[in-house]
């Protein structure tokens, strides 16, 4: 099986902002963790800051690997460019928050993504990732 994590802005800095929200743990150590522990899955990460650079990697991995794991951050909320990828593509994508995106401001309760995707987890940290990775290997 073959997954990869899409990470958007800001997520690079995971154990260095917001902790008392995102925590302490990097992402980094995070996937080295989840890599370990899913040896038998071809597991991936990318993570851009940049809109358009996360519209080109949803297509080039959008019609070739089982499942995608997307964060896309702020972009979750503004980017109608995101949403329509995760609508054209035919790899399934769950889409992760680490923080309860409802329990925050307003303009976090909508979401280009969740129309078109396959899952969504929120609130649970890191292991929201962890979860979104189960929830493929479920369905092998």
């Amino acid at each position: 099986m073959k997954i990869i994590i899409i990470n958007g802005p800001n997520l690079n800095l995971l154990g260095k902002r917001e902790n008392d929200i995102y925590g302490d743990e990097s992402f980094h150590d995070f996937f080295d963790r989840i890599q370990k522990k899913y040896e038998s899955v071809h597991l991936e990460h990318f993570q851009s800051n940049i809109e358009g650079v996360l519209i080109d990697k949803l297509q080039e991995v959008g019609y070739s690997y089982d499942g995608i794991i997307l964060n896309a951050a702020a972009y979750t909320h503004t980017s109608v460019g995101i949403g329509d990828v995760v609508k054209a593509i035919t790899t399934p994508v769950v889409e992760v928050h680490i923080s309860n995106t409802f329990a925050r401001e307003e303009f976090r309760h909508s979401s280009f993504i969740s129309p078109n995707a396959k899952g969504i987890i929120l609130g649970f940290g890191l292991q929201s990732y962890e979860l979104a990775l189960q929830s493929f290997l479920a369905s092998e």
